[in-house]
């Protein structure tokens, strides 16, 4: 059985180790256009901030550990086009050589590509990306050379602020923009983006909000970037207002999602028996809204690749779903999600309330404390658990890890008013703000 698999990040790999650790009677075969593989993107703000020590770290495994395995390698490749019905894929090597490649089952693990907004400017040097390990590269050659003294980041989102918190550590000036009225509005509402929002301007990051970039201006070299509201110079633009499934090469065979995303099954099957989708490039089951959606995050991709290479390998597995669990910690303030905010949930049209709880995380006695705060967001009728949001300056991320699994499996918000939850000083109080926000639900 011959299997290839397209695409050499998170789910690809995830999928090639599956297949190539478990089912020694596959032959498996790893193209990407890319020269390197398994880049950890999370991390490029910290190095570009400085918080570690270099990049190196940032690739979790090599082309070489894959060929110890056995594995047939062709990066620096591009597929031109494939043959679905044939099952051949056209490639084209760094070179200019062309050849084919012949397959069993496809696995398709393509990712994402950023929004790159068309406006006018948009060709200037000195607008950046963030997405591969040489995107990093140029902006961390950008924010090195002295002259880039103002740095313009679209989008607040994870990576804009991680980006926006990074240049701020690198001594830029910073101006963080977006259409949305805060930070981070897609995981989290407004209780808890304002303080993110604040905690940005407290360090000297400047926040635009409700702002669109309308074009960048510059002879050669971008200079400044026009809103809607005002023009803010600008020798450094960092783009960082999402991504779109990179979907080209199957969009017109395959059966696709409203945003183009390979729609897959519990399996990772796509339309086509024969060829599987993961990651950044197929939608995903969502637990809190009980239907299909696109979540894209490298631990989803993770998951979806295990899944494949199961069901390629010839175990039937399925994927539970996920709640699109998440986190950030900027300037030593740490926000934790999972599933639905009651924005994101209303927008799609579930009835929700919520439950909020502030205290510190210790008795008042102890030394070390601090403030956190709690939403468990939940089902109007059924009550059933659909979000939770946690903020501090204390390490809480843990916790989310518990309201995941009450989301997939389905549990009530008044499960959780009498969950059995220790107590010690060291950790935490006799009346855990977990229990006191469940408790003071509706």
């Amino acid at each position: 059985m011959k299997t290839v698999i397209i695409g050499a990040n998170h789910a690809g790999i995830a999928a090639a180790n599956t297949l190539l650790d478990n089912y020694p009677e596959q032959k498996v075969v790893m193209i990407d256009r890319n020269s390197n593989l398994s880049y950890l993107g999370c991390g490029t703000a910290l190095w570009v901030g400085r918080q570690i020590d270099s990049y190196e770290n940032l690739f979790y495994t090599n082309r070489e550990a894959f060929e110890a395995k056995g594995a047939d390698i062709r990066m620096e490749t591009t597929v031109k086009k494939i043959d679905f019905e044939g099952k051949k894929i056209f490639c084209e090597s760094l070179d200019g050589a062309t050849f084919e490649e012949s397959y069993d089952k496809l696995i398709l693990a393509t990712g994402s590509l950023p929004i790159a907004p068309q406006i006018p400017g948009s060709d200037l040097e000195g607008i950046s990306f963030l997405k591969l390990f040489q995107d990093g590269q140029e902006v961390d050659r950008q924010i090195s050379d002295p002259a880039v003294k103002n740095v313009a980041v679209i989008g607040a989102g994870y990576i804009g602020v991680e980006i926006a918190e990074a240049a701020k550590r690198r001594g830029k000036e910073v101006r963080l923009f977006d259409v949305a009225s805060t930070s981070l509005a897609s995981y989290y509402d407004p209780w808890f983006s304002k303080d993110m929002d604040e905690n940005l301007k407290k360090n000297g990051v400047e926040t635009h909000y409700g702002e669109r970039a309308t074009a960048y201006k510059g002879s050669k070299h971008v200079e400044a970037v026009v809103t809607d509201k005002g023009e803010y110079p600008a020798d450094l633009v960092i783009n960082a207002i999402g991504f779109i499934p990179n979907t080209g090469l199957g969009k017109e065979h395959l059966e696709c999602f409203g945003n183009g995303a390979y729609r897959v099954d519990s399996h990772q099957k796509t339309s086509d028996p024969d060829v599987y989708a993961v990651g950044d490039c197929a939608t995903i089951y969502s637990n809190a809204l009980r239907a299909e959606t696109y979540i894209a995050l490298a631990t989803n991709a993770v998951r979806s690749g295990i899944v494949a290479g199961h069901n390629v390998g010839g175990t039937e597995l399925e994927s539970i779903g996920v709640q699109g669990s998440n986190g950030i910690s900027i300037f030593g303030y740490n926000m934790v999600s999972t599933g639905l905010s009651v924005n994101m949930a209303e927008k799609n049209g579930l009835k929700v309330e919520y439950t909020d709880f502030e205290d510190l995380q210790r008795p008042g006695f102890m030394k070390h404390n601090a403030k956190v705060k709690i939403r468990i967001v939940y089902e109007k009728e059924s009550r059933r658990v659909v979000g939770a949001q946690m903020a501090s300056e204390e390490d809480i991320s843990m916790g989310i890890h518990m309201f995941s699994l009450a989301i997939e499996e389905g549990v009530t918000i008044d499960k959780l008013k009498l969950l059995d939850i220790f107590f010690l000083p060291h950790f935490n109080q006799p009346y855990n703000y977990i229990t006191m926000a469940a408790l003071g639900a509706k």
